[in-house]
């Protein structure tokens, strides 16, 4: 995500009239009382007003994704216990209530301490829906849950499992007089790794022990029209344009993709430098998205990557620092005639598009 991808979808959604959501990790963007995020330096409460400002026909959902404790870097470094985290995730949830975000996305998955069971993970999630249920009742704010995990296997969550969450979160919410989750996060065969995905998903072969995907994805969807709730996939970069229009005729009823928005704005700001013979300010950009470190958790194992791919793989997180908002200075005056941010935006707003029409939200 970078003001350029929130500005790009933005466009699209009031262009086209159709609903997009920006889905801000904790990481991304965060309260004031987390110091904010990466992204522009964004709090909440900065992002959702720039948000609301500029969406003038009102279809852009404010969605906050993997909220919960240990989802922010903060709460990691201080090595907070449990029930620490879990506070300091309600603090950062109540932001995102107050300042209008729309779809709650709650994954206690994360814990520092070890492997969470899954009834340990349930019972962390009727903590925090009962927590952002008061807050939005006493808020007068209609907000929508997602529920599901932080985990990016590349494969496929089981029936069973996800029948036995499904039935718990549920029954949870009618005793508790708690509105039901409207999305769930499933594993749906996608793993994002450096620039490709590697999941089930999008491969033409069986994977040994793994049902394929146009056999288990149904199943699941069976199960969450059984619950009424909706299927949301994670993960669901650098899919092929084939598997993207595949998604409507399995049932999926939501996708987020989030690293390869970013991943295209940085090649397109490289390439634009080093057709205008701006090499040197180029290689700034590279070394300091390199040193930033970003790439290292992308990464497969034994890559033959180089690093340039490690760089471009880092790019976007490195946008709001005063180095490369330096560099960026530099090239806006050494190339007067070119509206570098409409550029920026507009390859952004391509690669969004590929997924926009891959679904069918438009022809």
């Amino acid at each position: 995500m970078s003001v350029n991808c929130v500005d790009a979808s933005i466009e699209i959604a009031n262009d086209n009239r159709i609903p997009l959501m920006l889905i801000a990790s904790r990481r991304q963007i965060d309260s004031a009382d987390f110091g904010g995020g990466y992204v522009n330096n964004w709090t909440t409460e900065e992002f959702s007003k720039y948000v609301i400002e500029n969406d003038k026909r009102g279809y852009v959902l404010l969605a906050r994704d993997h909220g919960g404790p240990w989802q922010n870097t903060i709460e990691k470094e201080k090595k907070l216990s449990l029930r620490q985290a879990m506070e300091s995730a309600k603090k950062s949830y109540e932001a995102d209530i107050r300042s209008g975000f729309q779809i709650i996305h709650i994954d206690p998955s994360e814990d520092i301490f070890g492997r969470s069971t899954t009834d340990e993970i349930l019972e962390r999630v009727y903590e925090l829906l009962d927590f952002c249920s008061d807050i939005a009742n006493r808020t007068s704010n209609d907000i929508a849950f997602e529920i599901g995990t932080e985990e990016q296997s590349g494969g496929m969550n089981t029936s069973e499992e996800l029948e036995h969450v499904l039935s718990s979160v549920m029954k949870f919410c009618d005793k508790n007089t708690i509105q039901k989750p409207l999305f769930v996060v499933m594993q749906t065969g996608t793993k994002v790794m450096e620039t490709k995905n590697v999941g089930t998903f999008d491969t033409p072969f069986r994977i040994a022990d793994e049902i394929p995907a146009e056999i288990q994805i149904p199943k699941m969807i069976e199960l969450c029209e059984k619950y009424g709730i909706y299927m949301k996939e994670h993960n669901t970069d650098y899919l092929s344009t084939e598997a993207l229009r595949w998604h409507p005729k399995v049932g999926i009823h939501a996708a987020n993709v989030a690293p390869e928005f970013g991943v295209e704005e940085t090649r397109a700001f490289l390439e634009l430098l080093e057709a205008n013979k701006q090499k040197k300010l180029a290689e700034r950009f590279l070394q300091h998205a390199y040193n930033s470190n970003k790439w290292n958790k992308w990464m497969l194992p034994g890559t033959d990557a180089t690093d340039r791919d490690r760089s471009i793989i880092a790019g976007h997180y490195v946008f709001a620092t005063p180095e490369f908002l330096e560099i960026k200075a530099e090239a806006v005056k050494a190339l007067p005639s070119i509206d570098i941010e409409a550029h920026l935006k507009n390859r952004v707003k391509e690669s969004i598009l590929r997924y926009v029409k891959g679904f069918r939200l438009i022809v």
